[in-house]
């Protein structure tokens, strides 16, 4: 970490001395052509910087800040992806699509999500896993809606608990702000893995009143896009499955997988603000976002089974073995199931926020009461739930899994492309059902004050609700089990549709393989007497109901004063919250499902510290420190037990989990030598008590046998401490036409220190989600109607699951991804924007507890995108 810091400090030097130096030549510039400095004009994408940079600069704590004109010029569909230009964050990328968001290293779960400034509900995974968390699903918000994103790294007493990582606020456009406009823009987009062109329009209309009183702003958005997914990746290495052999305390692979997922999005949105400010003292704000995101899901797989026990039972081939390390990473396994699988599902994400809100302010009095309410839902419309359809056969497994980064040797003697040597296997059907509700009410009052040191005093209370109703039923149909494929007819197979999997790969192995039927077993088996069929005691324990009641409040005093002639501003506050929660759901005893409800109310007391200097006219000093709260996920504490269909594990949840707890320490510099240029630098510590951590069960499951759980203990310890670097310039000072030229980059290094268990294997300063250093480096150069600009977005290594007893913890490799976008304005109302993202092809590589333990590879391909934008 040392050396980490060192390169980040280095780094920090570099930006200011590259940032001195221009500057200098500029005011030298300024002092024998003063006319000229004053010509010079700022273009979009720099003003838009150079606002961002002046809400840092001003603002009473530390946050960063990102606009729409940020956002439109980098290729981003949804806010993760426009997140990921700000300093700290970064985000994870299934099948190349910005998805979740980490603040400072730490994972989704713990970051607190708004929606200007309420609370909003959150879509839950319902593809083909099990229930998530709080971990908010940016996919089913688009940037056409988003005016900007603020990241708030410092709370405030005001501020809504809840993150440890940061408090995210995306605000949507407003029409008093926006007045009289019109907007439209036309997409089509073409990716290299798909071979598809996907269409997407938006539209935005904004009116005022001739006083400017009230205003209307509506604005729209329809995407379609195709997703192609190849992806060869493995479940896990476990330890000590065959001892026999091998001896104890060797790694081998578990289930091993070719698959191409595929998927059809079509997206719809539509944002409505009102805003009626009829005198300067009074204001109203009315909001409305809905949203529906449909994805059609077709998967199509290759499963291999060296440690599966359900129908034979594995042998290694003694002498076969290749060892390095503990990790046999080569080997000959017979009775090895091979599976052939198709995975089809409609998965439907809903979402509607509504927001009232309004003000008063009476002299030095501000009065403010804000409602808001949302629902979030992600389910299978029209009974197009998740389908597993497979057919199978026994053979050796040859494997090799070589290097990370290349792909594994998988063979085996039989031919999987032929039907003829599979039989039938249990036929799922499986449909989920996922609802959260959050509704706030809350009401603040302020009093300004001409003297100091105090300069406002505020107070407010909040009443925060929120639900989460979870349903689950699982078919598990045996009707056609070891029946050859042969025998139930060729509509029940056919060939992969795809003859390029990962092809800029070499190697030996499955290319292609037998596809089973997206419809004939469900036409065969899901018949009306099996739909009807009652709930099975695997149903109620998936099934579950979190409903949790927040009250807060919350007093924040402002100051200002002079300390040895430096102007000094800030903040300091207490919130206090309250959280009852109800668990419900259902557990089995023996063989008797039994209704549980679980309650319990906990108590926080959050203090919080802003404190601003202004050491120059240009150098702002931070100084903060807090105590925060982040509650458990949502599935961690609810009573359920959900067993795995493909591996002898469950997961479950523990009601009686305590929340996250945290201090947090923040000091950092800022400098501003002209209006466009930035450098900042940052170092932060968090302390979290009562870390959550894993516990392993072994449990007896009737059908099943015995089946390890892994739940949810406190417990652990963990501390983050690192440091932030930022640099943001317009080279104006440079002689036409190179003065369009400009840089944006941030450099992130995190150091952590952490002790907790994954069942009985210890774990040390390694977090889920944590990258050690991440970096952005963004150049630009906008002249007249030309603009362009290149970004390169990296992260370093993250823990991605913790394992169990028996099974390694698994890494994301090093990623990074290089975007870019090339745009003409006709004239001041058209523009052409041609845009790219992974133009560098960038493949995502996870590993298990070394690298030589390689699991999977991730490609998505290359996304190229010309877009026609309108403005009146």
């Amino acid at each position: 970490m040392k050396t980490r810091l060192r390169a980040a400090l280095c780094a920090g030097v570099a930006f200011a001395c590259l940032a001195a130096g221009p500057t200098r030549a500029a005011e030298g510039a300024a002092a024998e052509a003063p006319a000229t400095v004053e010509e010079v004009v700022v273009t979009s994408y720099a003003r838009s910087l150079a606002e961002a940079s002046e809400l840092k600069r001003t603002s009473t704590y530390g946050l960063d800040a990102i606009s729409a004109e940020d956002i439109g010029k980098f290729p981003t569909r949804n806010a993760a992806e426009a997140l990921q230009l700000v300093t700290g964050v970064t985000i994870e990328r299934p099948r190349g699509a910005g998805l979740y968001v980490s603040v400072r290293g730490l994972g989704p779960q713990f970051q607190n999500v708004q929606l200007n400034g309420r609370s909003i509900a959150v879509n839950d995974l319902i593809e083909n896993g099990g229930a998530r968390g709080r971990q908010f699903r940016f996919e089913v918000l688009p940037t056409e809606i988003i005016s900007q994103i603020e990241v708030v790294k410092t709370p405030t007493a005001d501020m809504d608990d809840g993150a440890l990582g940061g408090n995210i606020n995306i605000r949507t456009f407003k029409p008093l702000d926006l007045g009289k406009t019109a907007a439209f823009s036309l997409r089509g987009s073409w990716n290299d893995l798909t071979e598809k062109t996907d269409p997407a329009a938006s539209a935005l209309l904004s009116w005022v009143n001739a006083d400017k009183t009230l205003g209307v702003s509506v604005s729209g958005l329809y995407s379609r896009q195709k997703v192609r997914n190849d992806r060869l990746y493995q479940v896990g290495w476990n330890l000590n499955r065959f001892t026999s052999v091998l001896g104890a305390g060797v790694y081998t692979p578990s289930r091993t997988r070719s698959t191409i997922e595929t998927e059809d999005r079509k997206q719809k949105s539509v944002d409505v603000a009102v805003q009626w400010r009829p005198t300067s003292e009074l204001q109203t704000d009315f909001d409305l976002l809905a949203n529906r995101l449909d994805v059609d899901y077709d998967e199509f797989g290759l499963d291999i089974y060296p440690d599966d026990t359900t129908f034979q039972t594995p042998s290694f081939v003694a002498g076969s073995q290749r060892l390095v390390g503990d990790t046999a990473v080569a080997g000959t396994i017979n009775n090895v199931r091979w599976m052939a699988s198709r995975e089809t599902s409609l998965n439907r994400h809903d979402l509607v926020a509504v927001g009232l809100k309004q003000r008063w302010s009476p002299g030095l009095w501000t009065f403010t009461g804000d409602f808001a309410w949302s629902s979030a839902r992600s389910y299978h419309p029209d009974g197009k739930a998740t389908t597993r359809n497979r057919l199978a056969f026994f053979a050796p497994l040859t494997y090799d899994f070589r290097t990370l980064g290349q792909i594994p040797i998988l063979t085996t003697p039989v031919d999987y492309n032929n039907p003829a040597n599979y039989v039938g296997q249990a036929f799922d059907y499986t449909w989920k059902d996922s609802r959260d509700h959050d509704d706030m009410i809350r009401f603040d009052a302020a009093r300004e004050f001409q003297g100091k040191p105090f300069t406002r005093l505020m107070a407010g209370v909040e009443q925060h609700h929120r639900n989460r109703e979870y349903l689950r039923r699982d078919w598990v149909l045996n009707d056609i089990l070891n029946v050859p494929a042969t025998t139930l007819g060729a509509n029940f197979y056919g060939p992969l549709p795809y003859s390029d999997f990962l092809s800029d790969y070499s190697g030996a192995s499955p290319r292609t393989w037998l596809t089973p039927s997206s419809t004939a077993f469900y036409q065969r088996l899901y018949t009306a007497a099996v739909a009807a069929q009652p709930l099975s005691a695997a149903d109620m324990r998936n099934t579950f109901e979190v409903d949790e009641k927040i009250f807060g409040a919350y007093a924040r005093a402002d100051f200002a004063f002079d300390a040895a002639g430096v102007p000094v501003t800030g903040n300091l506050g207490i919130r206090y919250a309250r959280t009852k929660q109800v668990a419900s759901g259902t557990l089995v005893s023996g063989s008797t499902p039994v209704a549980v409800r679980y309650a319990k109310t906990y108590d926080n007391w959050l203090p919080s510290f802003n404190l601003r200097a202004e050491l120059a006219p240009e150098l702002i000093g931070r100084l903060a420190a807090s105590r925060v709260v982040n509650r458990p996920n949502v599935t961690d504490i609810a009573p359920r037990i959900t067993v795995s269909r493909d591996s002898p594990t469950a997961s479950g949840g523990n009601p009686d989990l305590d929340a996250f707890l945290a201090t947090q320490y923040d000091a950092s510099l800022e400098w501003y030598p002209t209006r466009t240029t930035a450098v900042t630098v940052a170092v932060f510590h968090k302390k979290l008590d009562d870390y959550i951590t894993a516990q392993n069960t072994t449990i007896q499951v009737p059908g099943r046998g015995d089946v390890l759980l892994s739940t949810n203990v406190n417990g652990g310890e963990a501390e983050l401490s690192g440091v932030e670097l930022a640099y943001n310039q317009v080279f104006s000072f440079l002689p036409g036409p190179f003065d369009g030229f400009g840089v944006q980059a941030s450099l992130t290094a995190v150091k952590s220190k952490a002790s907790y268990f994954a069942g009985n294997r210890a774990i040390s300063d390694d977090l889920i989600g944590l990258s050690k250093t991440s970096y952005n480096l963004v150049g630009y150069y906008e002249k007249g109607p030309v603009s362009a600009r290149l970004g390169w977005f990296w992260r370093s290594k993250y823990l991605n699951g913790i394992g169990s007893t028996t099974t390694a913890p698994n890494y994301v490799d090093d990623y990074g991804s290089l975007d870019g976008s090339l745009s003409y304005a006709f004239n001041r109302n058209y523009s052409v924007v041609l845009e790219g993202s992974n133009l560098s092809n960038q493949d995502r590589f996870v590993y298990g507890k070394t690298k030589d333990q390689p699991m999977e590879i991730y490609h998505w391909g290359r996304t190229v995108s010309v877009t026609v934008r309108g403005r009146y």
